[in-house]
């Protein structure tokens, strides 16, 4: 009997014998629902004998069986009234789980969210994504009249990834019919965040309507994804709507875990406490600056991946170059906590940070990891695991904290058939393409290959899934191969930048030749190419399918 917890009131197994009853009971559990029909092997013991034994280990008993195949919303109302009436914790069984398994997730969906089903039941070893149409519709069947649409093409997230692939994809097949999902009524130019907090951006110039920049031509379903079902060419949203595609494209970036620090959600724009990595914060950054006479900055970057790893020390820096500039920086310590063991993680760029780093006298604290955060008391707990050490929490005082929150890949992607064991989406590193789907495609953040996750990421992969999308409707492979290009203007001083660009491996590969602009230096032309040239690319070029300086590498076949 191998025991799998649901939630804290319910866990299932597959079958159980006779002997079983008396352990469920020395485990705690108070009640025993049977989903299996008697008769299903010969090695089964009734439920009436199951009954028997339960009630002899004071257990109470429902005999509630459910068919292969046929769960059906009567017998999950019953199991609902069950969970209710029967005193808890419940241990259901059937021949795998599966059907106890499902009269859960099916009787929960007037309760739970889809997202939050799936999780659990996930958590437990079941795949529930084949009933989610039925959690999405409130535990019913949903009739064919709900579903809504059908494209050529479906792209989920119209952040930078999805309005750029979307417009290289019209630019090279006008006629297809291309929908985008998204509910977010504004798209941010992200990048530009460093910028506001440190005063060089106002916060207003990083920010459009999503109405305005979705590509003519192109469907815009203002609505969110509850989950995937790949069988089926199906996109079910919330409502149990459901879009139908000949092609999907995934990329709705990533979540910001702001929960994953205990007291850090509760403080945020106050007691000192900021992010760049949040919009309404930025401005909040620069004001904090701003005000700072001395005392004690801490900035944390938390576990890898993360969007940009070099936002965390771009807030460092430009903060110091201000303090620097109004003559407080002698009366500043500066801390940079890196839950990881190195600043940067590209050897090339090393040395010119760490010129930076003992110009502002900053202290480098690697192996911090920030677990906690109390506002009032202007205190931030770290676990500290360095290599060959016995870990241990660190509580230190601030008077400015600057947070990089943990990310992670959307709650409906981790949940999802389309993603590899560590919750990423499961794609070929080359083509973009996913290993077990051939009709999906993925790129930005949520992916799995293994590039740095940044927008100039996003803008050199955008034209690589147009192109081999285009060549796949056209019933040809592959024709275009990403390199794992990133890019991570690391803004050192106002006014100077060290421009890294590299490819998988960490191979260095600049846009520029070196005697035009060196990226291993701090340089005064990739601070303009920052602040005066990179805003207009995005909104003006890579938003709208104009592919300057990002054609893709052709795949030559072997």
């Amino acid at each position: 009997m191998e025991l799998k917890k649901i939630t804290d009131g319910l866990s299932v197994s597959g079958q159980i014998q006779i002997d079983d009853l008396a352990k469920l009971a020395k485990r705690g559990f108070r009640s025993v629902i049977c989903n299996r029909p008697d008769g299903e092997a010969a090695d089964q013991p009734t439920h009436d004998e199951i009954e028997a034994a339960a009630t002899q280990a004071g257990l109470r008993f429902l005999y509630l069986p459910v068919t292969p195949g046929i769960v059906t919303e009567e017998t999950a109302t019953l199991f609902r009234e069950a969970l209710t009436e029967l005193p808890g914790p419940v241990f259901g069984y059937c021949r795998t789980g599966t059907r106890t398994t499902t009269l859960w997730a099916l009787a929960m969906a007037k309760e739970k969210s889809v997202v939050d089903i799936l999780a659990a039941t996930k958590a437990a070893g079941y795949d529930m994504t084949g009933v989610a149409r039925r959690i999405a519709n409130g535990g019913v069947t949903p009739t064919d009249s709900v579903e809504d649409a059908s494209y050529d093409v479906v792209i989920v997230g119209a952040g930078a990834a999805g309005v750029a692939v979307a417009s290289s994809l019209k630019s090279r097949k006008s006629d297809l019919d291309i929908a985008i999902i998204d509910p977010a009524d504004i798209h941010y130019y992200q990048p530009g965040w460093t910028m506001v907090g440190a005063g060089v951006f106002d916060a207003q110039t990083t920010a459009k309507t999503m109405g305005s920049l979705i590509p003519r031509g192109v469907h815009w379903v203002k609505s969110a994804v509850a989950a995937f079902e790949p069988a089926n060419n199906a996109v079910i949203l919330d409502g149990c709507r459901v879009v139908k595609y000949k092609r999907l494209i995934v990329c709705p970036g990533l979540k910001l875990d702001w929960a994953a620090v205990d007291g850090l959600e509760e403080t945020l724009g106050k007691n000192g406490v900021t992010s760049n990595y949040r919009y309404d914060l930025a401005p909040y950054t620069w004001k904090l600056v701003q005000e700072q006479k001395g005392g004690r900055a801490i900035f944390t970057q938390p576990p890898m991946p993360i969007k940009c790893a070099g936002a965390p020390q771009k807030a460092m820096y430009l903060s110091a170059s201000e303090w620097e500039k109004q003559g407080k920086l002698g009366n500043m310590d500066i801390q940079f906590m890196n839950a990881g063991g190195v600043l940067f993680g590209v050897k090339d760029y090393v040395p010119a940070l760490e010129e930076y780093v003992k110009r502002y006298d900053a202290k480098l604290n690697f192996f911090h990891n920030l677990i906690a955060v109390d506002g009032p008391n202007k205190t931030a707990t770290f676990k500290v695991a360095k290599p060959d050490a016995e870990p241990e929490t660190v509580t230190v005082e601030f008077d400015m904290l600057h947070v990089c929150p943990p990310q992670c890949a959307p709650d409906f992607i981790k949940v999802s058939p389309l993603v590899d064991a560590a919750g990423w989406v499961d794609v070929d590193q080359v083509t973009l393409r996913h290993k077990t789907f051939d009709n999906i495609w993925s790129l930005g953040d949520v992916m799995n290959a293994p590039n740095a996750k940044t927008a100039a990421a996003a803008r050199m992969q955008a034209p690589v899934v147009a192109a081999n999308i285009a060549a796949d409707i056209d019933g040809k492979g592959p024709q275009a191969g990403y390199n794992g290009y990133g890019s991570c203007p690391l803004t050192v001083e106002k006014g100077k930048i060290v421009l890294a660009e590299f490819g998988y491996g960490g191979v260095l590969l600049p846009s520029f030749p070196k005697w035009a602009l060196d990226g291993t230096k701090a340089t005064r032309r990739a601070w303009i190419l920052k602040e005066q040239i990179l805003p207009p690319v995005y909104w003006k070029a890579m938003l709208r399918g104009k592919e300057w300086m990002i054609k893709p590498e052709k795949i030559i076949a072997k």
